[in-house]
């Protein structure tokens, strides 16, 4: 199966928070930010950036699902894993161990959404404080219902994704 070198998502005209992420010949719905998108991405705002974000790492639940097969670096996540989503923390928008002195969201949860984790490149190179964290590519709730700024598809398509995915892959996130 071919690498892919983009993952293009739309948003859907009339439902800011729903939209459509097309990876070569293959698109499905995807759930966005509560807040839609914005091009001025905030911590807490609940927007998903518009952007071009590359694709760093998977982060996987080992218990529940085998280890996926891609071109993503590859890193189960542990029963203390959080991401620190305090600005002024000197660890914001990183990933953290729990018990954590700052807020910091946990990444073992007990619903499905983080079985599988693409960390996207947003605000990492350099670390902005207050620009956003945690903008991740992940599985959707029921009914595509909203996200906090990440953007969440559905399991099967997941698993057809990852094999096709590198460090060189881009998501472009459009207005």
């Amino acid at each position: 199966m071919r690498g892919l070198l983009e993952l293009h998502v739309r948003r859907l005209p009339g439902a800011s928070h729903r939209g459509i992420l097309i990876a070569g010949n293959l698109s499905v719905p995807c759930a966005l930010g509560r807040s839609g998108t914005t091009h001025a991405k905030r911590e807490g705002d609940g927007a998903t950036p518009i952007a071009t974000l590359p694709l760093r790492a998977l982060h996987f639940r080992a218990d529940r699902i085998s280890p996926p097969v891609t071109g993503l670096p590859a890193r189960a996540i542990g029963k203390s894993d959080g991401w620190c989503d305090s600005p002024h923390h000197p660890l914001y928008n990183r990933l953290v161990s729990h018990p954590f002195p700052a807020s910091a969201e946990h990444m073992w949860r007990d619903d499905r959404l983080y079985d599988c984790v693409v960390e996207l490149g947003w605000n990492d190179d350099p670390v902005i404080p207050g620009k956003g964290s945690a903008i991740f590519m992940h599985i959707c709730r029921e009914g595509f219902a909203p996200t906090e700024g990440c953007v969440a598809i559905e399991p099967q398509p997941m698993a057809r994704l990852l094999p096709r995915l590198s460090a060189e892959t881009v998501m472009i996130i459009y207005g």
